[in-house]
């Protein structure tokens, strides 16, 4: 199994062929140093173009409703 193939198994939600050409053709990086990088270094050079989009005050109030800080009744943390 490559290294690619295995990448692709471990996170198929992941459009690697997409990052791939990002990387490779876009940036021009060789396909060891694509594969080397971490999702964070990567990231930092496709640059805020490539980034999704900021958490909305909709989402971030769905996300606090969700997972509140503490349940309801319990002593505020110390």
């Amino acid at each position: 199994m490559t290294q690619q193939t295995q990448r692709q198994q471990e996170c198929p939600g992941l459009d690697w062929p997409g990052l791939m050409r990002a990387g490779i053709v876009g940036l021009r990086l060789s396909p060891v140093a694509f594969w080397n990088l971490t999702p964070a270094e990567l990231q930092l050079l496709l640059g805020p173009a490539h980034q999704g989009p900021s958490l909305s005050r909709i989402g971030l109030e769905t996300l606090m409703r969700r997972y509140p800080d503490q349940s309801s009744g319990s002593a505020p943390a110390a």
